[in-house]
């Protein structure tokens, strides 16, 4: 999406702001970001060189969830909460791809990602729905009442927390959130999420650098992110680096731990 067309939607873009959304796209090699996300950006890559391999490889980890869920656990909704800019292989296109009738509702509060939203994220297929709701995941309320009105809340929906949760800087409030969507969906939906994990120096040292910036991520524990699958069946291979989760065969033997965990999981 040009700027032009950008600024034909009437959106508050605050670019003398970092934000997010825009410095992981910039990490992944898009182009829908600022100088103010570019020298956050920058200033994470000086104390975590391979952070945007990281960033890479973490959206693979959806990709690979995403294919999961609709090929062989046979979900056809989902509620990707806090969806970012459009990537490689967004949520819909892995979903619909797999099953064309699958209904995809986005949740973000960041306007460019809403502007890219309305225009990039469309249907691959005439039999399902793909639409997007403007809330901030700190009111579950709203997004739960938006959701409600595109899925069928009596049947299996998929709830994604893909990288965004850091930027609660208590642990207990993202769990609270969690939860709370969590509860909102029946039996047999799915929790597929994945956080950024103080696992290392180089990831400490880059979230150091984000937040002296202007921009805190909060990384967690891995017992942290464990705790917010409490109540779930979580499927093999368990809370592990994303990474390791059911790597594609070609990954096999050459797949190197990031610092980001994540897992999927069925609500009984």
């Amino acid at each position: 999406m040009s700027d032009d067309e950008i600024a034909e939607l009437d959106v508050d873009l605050e670019v003398d702001v970092p934000h997010g959304a825009r410095i992981w796209n910039y990490l992944l090699g898009g182009k829908d970001n600022y100088p103010a996300d570019r020298q956050v950006g920058e200033a994470m890559r000086e104390q975590w060189p391979d952070i945007a391999d990281s960033a890479l490889k973490s959206r693979q980890f959806l990709i690979r969830a995403v294919r999961f869920l609709a090929a062989e656990a046979g979900v056809r909704q989902f509620l990707d909460i806090g969806t970012g800019l459009p990537t490689m292989q967004n949520t819909h296109e892995v979903a619909q791809a797999v099953a064309p009738e699958s209904k995809i509702v986005y949740v973000d509060n960041d306007p460019l990602v809403l502007a890219h939203a309305r225009a990039l994220l469309v249907n691959q297929s005439t039999e399902g729905i793909v639409n997007y709701i403007d809330a901030d995941y700190n009111e579950p309320d709203v997004i739960i009442a938006g959701a409600r009105e595109v899925l069928d809340f009596s049947q299996p929906i998929a709830v994604m927390f893909m990288g965004v949760l850091g930027y609660l800087e208590s642990p207990d409030a993202a769990h609270a959130i969690v939860k709370h969507v969590v509860d909102s969906v029946p039996s047999g939906s799915w929790l597929a999420l994945w956080d950024g994990t103080n696992t290392s120096e180089r990831a400490r040292a880059g979230a150091k650098a984000q937040a002296d910036m202007g921009s805190p991520y909060y990384q967690r524990t891995v017992a942290e992110i464990e705790r917010w699958f409490d109540g779930l069946e979580i499927v093999e291979p368990g809370v592990v680096s994303v990474t390791h989760w059911r790597p594609d065969d070609a990954e096999v033997g050459q797949v190197e731990p990031i610092d980001g965990y994540g897992a999927v999981a069925r609500k009984p």
